[in-house]
């Protein structure tokens, strides 16, 4: 592989100059996009097809695992980096899970993330050094700690997407608007959500979606 076509996702303008800067400091790879949140980079990656996208596991609307677990779905070829603030076994394991080539905490991005890109021309998955690599391999052969982490995993990709949403206290007409749905469609949805999540009251889709790493805040 000669030089990688990357695009970046992040919601911060000002990390995405940072990681470009990084990226391109020694001619070994070039951005050839970058996208403020999960959705505009599936929309991004099915436009210029890049090698490789560096995606921010906590971004509103559409998360970075999600995010990940759609282009993986559509795109198997292209290479995915999680960056994240989070070394809980629960985030990893669903990046993992759902097939990301390297996991790179934000706290060693700029000692690290060279290291990730040389990994991923080797065809290899890359993980942060403080990381367990013990921990890890049992966690890809057991399942999830949390009973919630399997539940979500069965839910279809629109329902996760509306799952994220709720929790983010969007308004029924906000979500019929990003997703080009009806509302009474929305309303369906929560319904269903609600009934197979087992949730009762509008404030758990938050704690819910906090302890399986929907959203990070």
């Amino acid at each position: 592989m000669g030089e990688l076509r990357v695009l970046l996702a992040d919601d911060h303008a000002i990390v995405r100059q940072g990681l470009r800067a990084l990226i391109e400091s020694e001619g070994k790879a070039r951005v050839i996009g970058e996208a403020a949140d999960g959705r505009e980079a599936v929309r991004l990656v099915e436009k210029l097809a890049p090698d490789l996208a560096i995606m921010d596991i906590g971004m509103p609307g559409l998360n970075g695992l999600e995010a990940t677990r759609q282009l993986k779905e559509r795109f198997p070829e292209v290479k995915v980096i999680i960056l994240s603030m989070h070394s809980e076994d629960i985030y990893l394991y669903q990046a993992l899970k759902i097939g990301a080539d390297g996991y790179v905490l934000k706290s060693a991005a700029f000692e690290e993330l060279k290291l990730a890109l040389d990994a991923v021309k080797r065809a290899e998955i890359y993980l942060s050094s403080s990381v367990s690599q013990a921990l890890i391999q049992e966690f890809l052969r057991l399942e999830p700690p949390l009973v919630a982490s399997r539940v979500i995993e069965k839910l279809t990709p629109r329902e996760r997407e509306i799952f994220q949403l709720l929790a983010e206290g969007k308004s029924r007409r906000e979500m019929a608007q990003m997703l080009s749905i009806s509302p009474k469609t929305i309303d369906r949805h929560r319904e269903n959500l609600k009934r197979k999540l087992n949730i009762q009251k509008e404030e758990e889709f938050l704690h819910l979606a906090r302890i399986t790493g929907i959203v990070t805040w």
